[in-house]
């Protein structure tokens, strides 16, 4: 693993293992060991405790009595409650960007939405998820507001995780999350504050809703599972 000098130690672990409840790689209820960790990456025990403070900040993982430090579970509520404030912050973002943005700040997204373009075409996801990020990451100084932009921040690998399995659900999300993208940008051009706010609402629960089913769906099965196994 290589770390950047810029960010401390901690972080960087912090980092390393979002990336892999992010993506998959762990899974809600699985232990992470801070003994192990540290052996991997070949860092002291205190500089794993401080990465899983930071990852429970975040809402990635849970520390809990007895058991430590354990990938958090992804339930309906707290799907929603992700998304509802999300959709808040966002407006809030894109509310004060229309106030204050020139004609030139819209280069860098519109070069952001042509590359998500590319990367649709391509279906290239990883790249589309990366750019997904570094689009809003470029919006979020535009609040003009320290403690908007702190909880962003803090929120974004929840954010991240969610996102992340939509663009894997259904094929066709990866076009709903692009024409999000340029709409957004269509209406900071018009300087249209009420249909920013209108798309960022109904792309916020349209994709709420995709994720809340799928953990659903995959609760309902699980169950059926588990009492077919308890009859046989």
């Amino acid at each position: 693993m290589s770390f950047k000098a810029k960010e401390s130690l901690s972080e960087q672990i912090a980092q390393h293992l979002a990336e892999q409840i992010i993506r998959g790689d762990m899974l809600a209820g699985d232990r992470i060991q801070e003994l192990r960790v540290a052996g991997e990456l070949e860092v002291s025990r205190g500089s794993v405790r401080e990465a899983l403070l930071i990852l429970q900040r975040r809402q990635l993982i849970d520390i809990l009595p007895r058991r430590g430090a354990v990938v958090k579970e992804m339930s309906e509520s707290h799907v929603r409650s992700l998304y509802e404030v999300m959709q808040i912050l966002l407006g809030l973002v894109i509310r004060k960007a229309i106030k204050v943005v020139r004609e030139e700040d819209l280069d860098a997204f519109i070069e952001l939405v042509h590359g998500l373009q590319l990367a649709a075409e391509d279906r290239n996801l990883d790249d589309f998820f990366t750019l997904s990020f570094r689009f809003l990451e470029h919006a979020y100084p535009y609040a003009r507001n320290p403690f908007v932009e702190d909880i962003l921040i803090n929120m974004q690998p929840a954010m991240q995780r969610a996102y992340f399995m939509a663009l894997h659900l259904e094929a066709d999300e990866v076009k709903e999350c692009l024409s999000f993208f340029k709409a957004l940008v269509e209406t900071i051009f018009r300087r249209d504050v009420r249909s920013a706010l209108e798309i960022i609402r109904e792309f916020a629960e349209h994709q709420s809703d995709l994720v809340e089913e799928s953990i659903t769906r995959a609760r309902q099965i699980e169950t059926a599972w588990g009492a077919r196994r308890k009859k046989s």
